[in-house]
């Protein structure tokens, strides 16, 4: 199964069953408000697995012009009607895009990039990702990636107590995969050192340390205090070392050289 294709077939349900879940709308609004600290309004924004469009809404909305790209045009389409029932279309452009095909993309274009909920998972070589996001900003620029890293306390626990150890441990693998596609859980002491040639770490924060991650849903319906206070708590120590290394996703930003 190529990546198109599995994230298409995603593509027609995601929104009801990740991004309207109570837990993604917390871990969304987390990474948001880094987005609307480091993207200025009247910014020209490149987004890399843009998925349903829900961060170029909100970018859009606050005045930030997107360019949104997706590998998977069922994706997009989906984007693109959200985006037209909102009154967004005209400040969002998308493309079919993969991460192996940022080269065709004119240089120096761009005032920042976002890729958000592990769609930089699915780049085998961060290294030649990096160089090629690199001649695409412009110097200044922010890189804000969220990623899902190789410790995932959250996945240690729930399959652990369910006596599944192999799905507990699987972003260790080597040879990972979803749907056929080769993923890569990135520390973020490895991901910095493959962006390092031409970007600086600015931030790193957690995002689902104390909060679990998606597919616990049903704690948030059991518990809904208590897990408004562990996104309270998650806040304001999500860049404490070193709980990001622990956490289901990892919200790094790096500044363009």
């Amino acid at each position: 199964m190529n990546e198109p294709f599995a994230f298409d077939q995603l593509a027609g349900t995601y929104d009801d069953t990740f991004t309207s879940t109570r837990i993604a709308l917390l871990n969304r609004q987390a990474v948001w408000r880094r987005a609307d600290a480091v993207f200025a309004r009247g910014s020209t924004i490149l987004e890399m697995n843009c998925g349903t469009g829900e961060d170029a809404a909100h970018l859009a909305a606050r005045g930030v012009r997107v360019h949104a790209t997706d590998v998977s045009p069922e994706m997009l389409r989906v984007a693109s009607e959200k985006l037209a029932k909102r009154n967004l279309s005209e400040a969002v452009r998308l493309s079919r895009l993969a991460w192996e095909e940022l080269d065709s993309l004119p240089e120096a274009a761009y005032d920042g990039v976002l890729s958000d909920f592990g769609g930089l998972n699915c780049v085998l070589d961060l290294d030649a990702a990096a160089a090629a996001l690199a001649r695409r900003l412009r110097p200044g620029a922010c890189a804000l990636l969220c990623v899902m890293g190789p410790f995932a306390v959250w996945d240690w626990i729930w399959y652990g107590l369910r006596l599944q150890p192999s799905r507990a441990v699987r972003r260790l693998r080597p040879d990972a995969r979803w749907r056929g596609i080769p993923l890569r859980y990135p520390s973020p002491r490895r991901l910095a050192r493959a962006f390092s040639a031409d970007f600086r770490i600015r931030r790193v924060g957690a995002i689902g340390i104390l909060l679990p991650p998606s597919f616990a849903e049903s704690l948030v319906a059991r518990w809904p205090r208590l897990m408004a206070a562990l996104d309270r708590w998650e806040r304001r120590l999500e860049t404490a070392p070193p709980l990001y290394c622990f956490a289901d996703h990892y919200l790094i930003e790096l500044e363009r050289l």
